[in-house]
């Protein structure tokens, strides 16, 4: 019999409907694998197995008693500790929440819940997801399981890597300057960025701090039909997210099934304003054949966004910025804490550097950031107005040593924490992106590119995605 933690979530709802698998042996089944590999990439801060194994027991009755089940019955899913699941602690990768216990679900986690899902642990993040590499105080730094030494992305590190490493089969991300697609391409598995308001978030005391630039919550998986599936369940309105998005009907596991035969897709190796490694681009090419090879017709492209890399990356430190010190705002009147005072040891150096250290921004500076990002958006509608969808790489260098920001990519001076990203764009414009194995080095690392729809076509990106998996299975390229 095939093991457990080598099936898709796909698989393993369909055969524990079936009987054929109970959901207590999946679930112990990976918790001894949690238990035994976890050490390796450091991909949970805390794992949840006592109520695992208790509502694999109610998940196991359910099926013996006939009755109905959902979609994602008895299989374990990851939750980004940024996001609360009721009674287990949600530390934000922070120490100053180390001990913080949460009173009640996230909306997105009941209904996974819902579905049957069995929530198995929360995975590591950055502290308070301030970073496009996984690293905190708590638990420390997360490893692509390619070469552990090497950086997962961030900020849904640990999902990516608990993923790839094979300890889970589903796991939800997170995605507000590519932490959904950075860590997917640094650990070869496959992310989706929704449509913004795809998935609600139900944001309090502040309803709107998503939306500059948007951020994303969505499903991570080895497969794009497992996240077509988790898909399925997440998405849907929310009246208490004033950006949630209708139901549109859309089927997003059948999306997978579609053919790509009239599909337009647009090429750029860099976006014209992003310096790309060659062996990065040289994989990325190869990969784009695989659209090719499926049907659809492939154009390469050279955009005009009228506007320098330079330029988008201000803009998203302004936004940013302006985020970041209304978190730290809330943290003083909503939990009582003095991150600007006495609790500020307990702080990252590059959390203090970066927030507490940093200017203020100014109204002028923020309203000409939004002029920024008005031609950005302007051009990727100009793209999609031609082409179904775009496809760039995600990243522009290969996963890095721990700590060792690259300063330079192909030649070009870059700024060392986020220059060697081309994900922000999409952040500043809300469209559904998918992430996407392209493929390993010659030396084994992952590569990952991006496939961007038009706006609200989810279906579309999972189509294309899938299709791409279908002509270059990447399955077996995990380590084991």
């Amino acid at each position: 019999m095939t093991e457990i933690h080598t099936l898709s979530a796909v698989q393993l709802a369909r055969e524990i409907r079936d009987g054929e698998r109970s959901p207590v042996t999946v679930v112990n089944a990976l918790l001894d694998r949690i238990e035994a590999r976890n050490d390796r990439t450091n991909a949970f801060i805390t794992v949840t197995a006592e109520h695992a194994r208790r509502t694999a027991q109610e998940a196991a009755r359910a099926v013996a008693e006939g009755q109905q089940l959902g979609p994602l019955h008895g299989v374990p899913v990851a939750v980004k500790d940024l996001d609360n699941v009721a009674g287990v602690r949600t530390t934000f990768g922070s120490r100053l929440f180390e001990d913080y216990v949460a009173d009640e679900d996230d909306e997105f986690v009941r209904r996974l819940k819902a579905a049957g899902a069995i929530i198995i642990g929360k995975t590591n993040t950055p502290e308070f997801g301030l970073g496009c590499t996984t690293d905190n105080l708590v638990v420390g730094p997360t490893g692509t399981p390619f070469d552990t030494t090497k950086i997962a992305g961030g900020s849904s590190g640990g999902a990516a890597a608990a993923l790839a490493d094979r300890l889970i089969p589903l796991a939800q991300g997170s995605d507000t300057g590519g932490s959904i697609r950075t860590p997917s391409s640094c650990c070869g598995v496959f992310g989706l960025k929704p449509s913004f308001g795809r998935v609600p978030r139900v944001n309090r005391p502040n309803a709107f701090s998503d939306v500059t630039p948007f951020s994303h919550t969505g499903p991570m998986a080895r497969t794009v039909t497992d996240a077509a599936l988790m898909l399925d369940v997440m998405a849907g309105p929310d009246p208490g997210d004033p950006f949630s998005l209708p139901d549109d009907k859309t089927d997003y596991v059948a999306a997978t099934e579609r053919s790509i035969d009239d599909l337009q897709v647009a090429y750029s190796p860099n976006l014209s304003i992003y310096p790309v490694e060659p062996v990065v681009r040289d994989v990325v090419d190869k990969a784009i054949d695989a659209f090719v090879d499926a049907g659809a017709t492939v154009e390469h492209i050279n955009p005009t966004f009228n506007c320098e890399q330079k330029d988008v990356l201000d803009a998203f430190y302004t936004f940013a910025k302006v985020r970041w010190e209304s978190l730290f705002d809330n943290l003083e009147t909503a939990h009582g804490l003095d991150p600007r005072g006495a609790d500020r040891g307990k702080l990252r150096p590059i959390t203090v550097e970066t927030i507490l250290e940093s200017t203020s921004v100014t109204t002028r500076e923020y309203k000409r950031a939004d002029v920024v990002r008005t031609k950005v958006y302007d051009g990727i509608l100009d793209i999609l107005a031609k082409y179904d969808v775009l496809v760039t790489p995600t990243l522009g260098v290969l996963p890095f040593e721990h700590s060792e920001f690259p300063t330079e990519v192909d030649g070009a001076d870059i700024e060392p924490l986020r220059g060697w990203l081309l994900t922000q764009p999409f952040n500043f414009s809300g469209h559904p992106v998918g992430a996407v194995p392209a493929g390993l080095t010659s030396n084994g690392l992952p590569v990952g590119m991006q496939v961007v729809g038009r706006r609200h076509a989810d279906g579309d990106v999972l189509a294309a995605s899938a299709a791409v998996e279908r002509e270059r299975p990447w399955q077996d390229t995990y380590p084991e």
